[in-house]
């Protein structure tokens, strides 16, 4: 009972940074992939934040280099609201080209992380299917899904998991999609998003939610943008296998 406070105050004090990111706009509630997502706060022993993170097989997640370190302490917020103590990882595999000061220097940053878990995750859980040759192009949708906040700014609105639809804009990127809300609608990442899937329409995961920004100084609801899973398909596969040793 007392972790499960703790964790509910540690949420309801987030706020909305411009890397980890939630949806904001014109949001549903759910996910088409919601039996492949967990919440997971990971804590450096200095501040704590939260992140999305998607299942690829039954002891593996993917989600952003910025979400998670090897000491980090994690757990989830699993599918149904129930806040449960996540397995321990036992690896966290950082993508070589992953620059955490990126948003900062604008150097050139591939904000992906693996993590393995010392043991399978319950059969509720159903890992995604990757696709590795995806069609992109400007006008292409996507919905994105994450357990972030709903209103910039207010941790109080994180923690359910929201779904919306974008649209792909320019510029077209061999790593990232840039995206932003279908008609024009100012919807897109905030705080706790990060992570989080960007769903192709037959509902395979195309990429992974890494940033966003809004108007002016704000740094949600306006543009999204997602790092391609298919630019970075030898890392995940070259670990997986070396995992499976």
């Amino acid at each position: 009972m007392k972790m499960i406070l703790r964790l509910a105050l540690v949420l309801a004090a987030l706020v909305c940074g411009h890397t980890a990111q939630a949806i904001t706009g014109e949001a549903q509630m759910g996910s088409p992939a919601e039996a492949s997502l967990l919440m997971i706060l990971t804590s450096d022993g200095h501040a704590t934040s939260n992140c999305t993170a998607i299942v690829i097989a039954p002891d593996v997640l993917i989600t952003a280099a910025h979400c998670v370190t090897a000491d980090a302490e994690m757990l989830a917020y699993w599918p149904g609201g129930q806040l449960q103590k996540m397995p321990r990882a036992q690896r966290v595999a950082v993508h070589p080209l992953y620059r955490a000061n990126a948003p900062k220097t604008r150097e050139r940053s591939v904000d992906l992380a693996l993590v393995q878990l010392i043991q399978s995750l319950p059969a509720r859980f159903v890992p995604i299917q990757i696709d590795y040759a995806p069609q992109i192009q400007i006008g292409t949708l996507f919905t994105i899904s994450g357990f972030g906040l709903a209103i910039e700014n207010d941790g109080k609105t994180g923690g359910t998991l929201r779904s919306a639809t974008l649209v792909t804009r320019e510029p077209l990127s061999k790593l990232l999609i840039w995206a932003k809300g279908a008609r024009n609608a100012a919807t897109g990442g905030c705080t706790g998003d990060s992570g989080g899937p960007f769903l192709s329409p037959d509902g395979k995961l195309v990429g992974m939610t890494v940033w966003s920004q809004g108007a002016g100084n704000r740094a949600c609801g306006e543009l999204t943008q997602a790092l391609r899973l298919d630019a970075v398909r030898d890392f995940i596969e070259t670990t997986r296998a070396h995992w499976a040793r």
